[in-house]
């Protein structure tokens, strides 16, 4: 340490680094308590223990391992606010963001049966594989992005990883309105779209750990709210405005909405606290010491792998066995997903801040498995009445109560992943690179599952097939399942607490 630095921290005139450093006692408040500083691990060592480390005589010899930990202030002025109006213009400004990344993956699923029955049809790249590869590739690249969005953010990149993230979603489906081949659409919807999505979701969820702490699973839950709720209202959109005017208008309506809500973030969204000067490396090898992370990292893998398949598939599902009537079509069962996925975004977060964001992700994760298969029992009665009558319409009712219960607990799991990989991180400073790190391996299943779902279900024709696509699903979220509980056993084990 300079001798600049050290009259700065001795004199607690440099109110950045003071913030910094409360910030990090009250957000891990067993750090706070221990006698030792802590020891980071990995090659950010050197930079984390200068930082934490008071000042001393420059001829003073020091360990940093045996400084002991300054007793955090019930009043430190760089505490975790827990509210106030900076505070819930980043929940805002993140429920904007949500919108326009996980929002359109949930609408997504209009653009597949547009797709395979009417703009694509007969054309290279029609079938339904090669279809959700478009959509597969959206949402990988959303999550994938994190490992190199992550440390960024970390780094103080924030308002450029925001901006530069929404301008390429816009600009994305602008481009994606003028597409008419497959090779177009996957380069403006899957890869430019897709891009935007990764660069502004990572930061938009970890900055949220700088302004709220007891209430965090609360307005992650909040802010996560918004993307069902686009996935509600722009399926409708779509749907009725296109045999109107037609789909590339109905892409270009979406596109404006988004332009226009833009503003919030980019105005609004601020890091509270200044970037640590350590040096980031795009993976913190120290979490691969830590099984309750590495166990949570394997679980969200095969979860994510397969929990976005009915959103994908299920109008499909409606339109092949003629689940509907004159008042209810087929695209309103992605709605009805979107609806359920509301209070999923809500509820579970609400109930996550009394029993603890991982044992809620658990529930979340255990029903969605029972329900993956509990749908396999509704293709199977809809095909036989398809076969004998050619109507499935009275499976509506069933079908519809599948997508609310879903769309309920696939909610869950998709909003509480965010708190749970903050509550496993020992030391925020490194919130954004181990967000990049999950969302990396998550983001690759996502680029494999629904093109291997779509490869099984084929024209959507075949009872058999549909039975086969859906157990695949139901399988990948079991095993990741499986995961989570080795993770949240581990951690019982590590801090012998009932709430996590």
């Amino acid at each position: 340490m300079d001798s600049k630095e050290e009259t700065l921290a001795s004199s607690g005139s440099d109110s950045d680094m003071q913030e910094t450093q409360d910030w990090r006692r009250n957000a891990d408040p067993e750090k706070a308590d221990t006698t030792d500083a802590p020891s980071y691990q990995g090659e950010d060592e050197e930079d984390n223990n200068t930082e934490e480390q008071p000042a001393v005589a420059e001829n003073e010899q020091v360990n940093a391992s045996q400084v002991p930990a300054p007793t955090p202030s019930a009043a430190a002025p760089g505490g975790i606010p827990d509210g106030g109006t900076r505070a819930w213009l980043q929940v805002l400004g993140s429920w904007v963001i949500m919108v326009e990344t996980f929002g359109l993956v949930n609408t997504f699923g209009v653009y597949e049966t547009y797709y395979e029955t009417e703009l694509l049809v007969g054309k290279k790249g029609g079938s339904a594989t090669e279809i959700a590869w478009i959509g597969s590739l959206q949402v990988a690249l959303l999550l994938i992005s994190g490992v190199v969005a992550g440390p960024l953010y970390d780094a103080g990149y924030f308002i450029y990883l925001i901006s530069s993230g929404l301008f390429f979603i816009v600009f994305g489906l602008f481009m994606t309105s003028l597409c008419t081949e497959y090779w177009q659409i996957i380069l403006a919807q899957g890869l430019t779209v897709g891009l935007g999505m990764g660069l502004a979701f990572t930061p938009s969820n970890a900055i949220l750990s700088q302004y709220f702490l007891k209430k965090r699973a609360l307005v992650i839950g909040i802010s996560s709210s918004g993307s069902p709720l686009a996935g509600i209202a722009f399926p409708i959109l779509f749907s009725r405005v296109q045999p109107q005017i037609g789909s590339a208008w109905a892409t270009r309506i979406i596109a404006f909405i988004l332009l226009g809500l833009a503003i919030v973030p980019i105005v609004f969204m601020r890091p509270r606290v200044a970037p640590s000067k350590a040096r980031r490396a795009l993976i913190d090898t120290s979490a691969f010491r830590e099984l309750p992370f590495v166990a949570m990292a394997i679980g969200s893998f095969f979860v994510f792998m397969c929990v976005f398949v009915p959103f994908f598939f299920i109008q499909l599902f409606g339109e092949r066995r003629g689940i509907g009537d004159a008042n209810f079509s087929p695209f309103y069962l992605v709605t009805m997903l979107n609806v359920g996925s509301v209070f999923g975004r809500l509820l579970p977060n609400a109930i996550a801040l009394r029993y603890g964001s991982l044992n809620l992700l658990l529930v979340c994760s255990v029903v969605s498995s029972i329900l993956l298969f509990g749908w396999m029992g509704i293709v199977s009665e809809s095909a036989a009445a398809t076969a004998t009558n050619g109507d499935g319409s009275q499976y509506l009712a069933g079908t519809i109560v599948f997508a609310l219960l879903y769309g309920l607990f696939s909610g869950g799991i998709v909003s509480l992943i965010a708190s749970v990989i903050i509550g496993l991180t020992k030391d925020l400073s490194r919130v954004g690179t181990r967000m990049g790190m999950t969302f990396f391996s998550t983001g690759v299943a996502c680029l494999i599952g629904p093109p291997i779902a779509g490869s099984i279900l084929g024209d959507g024709f075949s009872n058999t097939k549909w039975m086969g696509m859906i157990g695949f699903g139901a399988t990948s979220v079991t095993l990741g399942t499986a995961a989570y509980f080795v993770s949240r056993y581990a951690l019982w084990r590590e801090r012998k607490a009932l709430v996590a």
